[in-house]
């Protein structure tokens, strides 16, 4: 499952283990391309939290954390960014990109 979070909650939905947030807008075509990939490997994945956030929405963290196109997919691991992916990513190398921060 992902979980849609927002400015209030990002830090706290995101301080423990490995989390993927999808950063995206519903007007965004190459989000509508992602979106489905994100929910594959949420369903497929237990050993990463999946969330996501709706930049229209919840510019604070966006703005805070210099997202300039979407999408973007930013993984944490124990609250710090260890990664960020622009644009659209197919599932193989998404999956290949978590590999590197799950025991």
């Amino acid at each position: 499952m992902v979980d849609a979070i927002t400015d209030k909650n990002f830090d706290e939905e995101t301080k423990n283990g490995v989390v993927l947030t999808d950063f995206w807008a519903t007007w965004c075509g190459p989000c509508k391309m992602q979106s489905p990939v994100v929910d594959e490997l949420a369903k497929e994945r237990q050993d990463v939290k999946f969330t996501k956030m709706d930049v229209d929405q919840n510019q604070d963290t966006a703005k805070a954390l210099g997202i300039m196109a979407i999408p973007t997919l930013l993984v944490k691991k124990d609250g710090k960014i260890v990664d960020r992916i622009t644009g659209y990513t197919p599932k193989a190398k998404l999956d290949q990109i978590l590999n590197q921060y799950t025991d």
